[in-house]
């Protein structure tokens, strides 16, 4: 024990001594530029000075050899042609510099500036870590001798990804595009989608280490206010060394961490984020991940799906009946399968249970037994699934669960029932992709309650899930409205969906600032005889 803590108590001054002699590293660098050329690059060369892809251009401007000039840029993370022909080539053959003036020391600074770079965006900067932001985040920095400021040039050149149709939302009907790892392409896809000058797209960085750029998107005309200064707020809070995906943000800013049921919307379709955002909602996009987040978001949410949207409400509602049915077949299938067999045999009719009866004679385990393996080896195949290369992961999807499901039937470890049982709840899983974390958990209690205490196990484990959604808030926003509390406004687009042309009002939970989405369908005021007429 006496070790332990004398470890301990190392640790803790080794931590504090390297904190201080890091803060005593930061105290002896200058926080602003200097007017001198060489001391900036000096200051700059400490900071960025060991990687091997920072390159410090150093040339004359013009023909005077009293205008010196640097570009410092990390090779990789900038365009180089851009650099050339946009930036080196004016300034080393343009003639009219004088930087001795002696009305203003940055005279010669503000003429590079408004005569000079044909580049989009030009930010004027006097600070050491503005410099290095703009270095790190791909821009190009120019210094001139004798002026204390920089100019942040964006000439952005590395790789990335076309627009592509998203694997995971896929489509019959409806756009084919998806987000990118690119924060500028998805909002500029977003613009595509709403061209509203009231689409605002508000910027900041979070992470020490990363400095990710994370992006809050809304309708100002249609957002709650309230809601926009609590994204604001919960995002400001997030204090970490790293953001490498929306994932990371979605654990920090939900209202409860500790449930089961996501609490926050995600999607690769800019045409689904823009619909959300037309109800209210807002969208937060991250640097570096195609996944798009979208608050609040309801439990009814992940039954629907965009292309519900762009077809008539007859078929939709057929659809949208058969993933509830398969999300409850999902998290209730292997429980009901157990409870009967187990506890209540006389519910199953008699030819069934005699099926039934034959084929589970002589398997060693009890019912819950058989489902707790089942799904076991159902979770292990999937993981393996996504894990391995695509065309090995669907191999082994497919061959091991016929090899391991038929080999465990005849050798009298699983009876056939329960393979069927299992397996018609592992498809039903994925019918309703927003929930598969929680109905796999779900699954497992149920089946584990029906188990010990049968139909009423399943009675209390549904109940309790019920009290629990109904605590659930997402950003204010009750979980399960517009089923409770009850809106019988907004059960226009629950478990049921009418046509597009009823949907008169924006849900009243979450974009009660501006309700009227569409005014009510006018008919023609032509008689259907007088437009045959007509036609004729």
């Amino acid at each position: 024990m006496y070790r332990l803590i004398s470890r301990k108590l190392r640790f803790l001054q080794l931590l504090n001594r390297s904190s201080s002699e890091e803060n005593g590293r930061k105290i002896l660098l200058p926080t602003n530029l200097s007017d001198s050329l060489a001391e900036n690059i000096t200051m700059i060369k400490k900071i960025l000075g060991q990687n091997f892809d920072f390159v410090i251009r150093e040339f004359e401007l013009g023909s005077s050899e009293q205008n010196r000039g640097a570009l410092i840029f990390l090779s990789g993370m900038t365009d180089k042609n851009m650099i050339n022909e946009s930036i080196l080539k004016p300034l080393m053959h343009e003639r009219r510099f004088n930087i001795k003036n002696e009305n203003s020391e940055f005279a010669n600074m503000e003429m590079v500036k408004m005569s000079m770079l044909s580049v989009g965006e030009v930010d004027e900067v006097i600070a050491i870590d503005e410099v290095v932001d703009g270095c790190l985040s791909g821009s190009t920095v120019l210094l001139i001798d004798g002026a204390a400021k920089a100019l942040v040039l964006s000439t952005p050149g590395w790789q990335t990804r076309s627009v592509e149709e998203p694997t995971t939302e896929s489509v019959v009907r409806g756009p084919r595009e998806g987000f990118t790892e690119s924060l500028l392409t998805n909002t500029t896809l977003l613009r595509r989608k709403l061209k509203n000058p009231g689409l605002i797209l508000e910027t900041m960085s979070i992470g020490r280490q990363t400095r990710t750029k994370v992006c809050t998107a809304y309708i100002k005309e249609i957002a709650n206010p309230c809601l926009i200064e609590e994204i604001r707020y919960r995002l400001s809070k997030i204090s970490t060394d790293s953001i490498l995906e929306s994932g990371y943000i979605e654990q920090y800013i939900e209202d409860n961490p500790f449930s089961i049921f996501t609490q926050v919307g995600n999607s690769e379709k800019p045409d689904a984020v823009a619909a959300k955002l037309l109800e209210g909602r807002a969208a937060i996009l991250v640097d570096g991940t195609p996944v798009v987040l979208t608050v609040p978001m309801l439990f009814l949410e992940g039954f629907q799906s965009a292309e519900d949207y762009y077809s008539r409400p007859y078929l939709v509602n057929l659809i949208r009946f058969l993933r509830f049915l398969a999300f409850f077949l999902s998290i209730l299938g292997p429980a009901t399968y157990v409870a009967l067999t187990t506890f209540h045999q006389e519910l199953i009719p008699t030819t069934l249970l005699l099926t039934m009866v034959s084929a589970q004679s002589g398997v060693p385990f009890p019912a819950v037994g058989e489902a707790l393996i089942m799904g076991i080896t159902f979770e292990i195949l999937r993981e393996a699934g996504i894990r391995l290369p695509r065309p090995v992961g669907q191999a082994i999807s497919i061959v091991g669960a016929l090899v391991i499901g038929q080999s465990a039937v005849s050798a009298g470890l699983v009876g056939a029932p329960m393979v069927i049982v299992v397996g018609i709840t592992a498809v039903s899983s994925f019918v309703v992709p927003v929930h598969v974390d929680s109905g796999s958990i779900l699954r497992l209690i149920f089946t584990i309650l029906a188990g010990f205490i049968g139909g009423f196990g399943i009675m209390i484990g549904v109940v309790g899930t019920l009290i629990h959604l109904a605590s659930l808030r997402s950003f204010g926003t009750p979980y399960l409205s517009p089923l409770a509390p009850l809106s019988v406004a907004d059960l226009k687009d629950s478990l049921i969906k009418v046509s597009i042309w009823a949907m008169l009002t924006r849900p009243r939970t979450i974009g009660w600032h501006n309700t009227q989405r569409q005014d009510l369908r006018i008919e023609s005021e032509k008689s259907p005889e007088e437009i045959e007429e007509h036609q004729k």
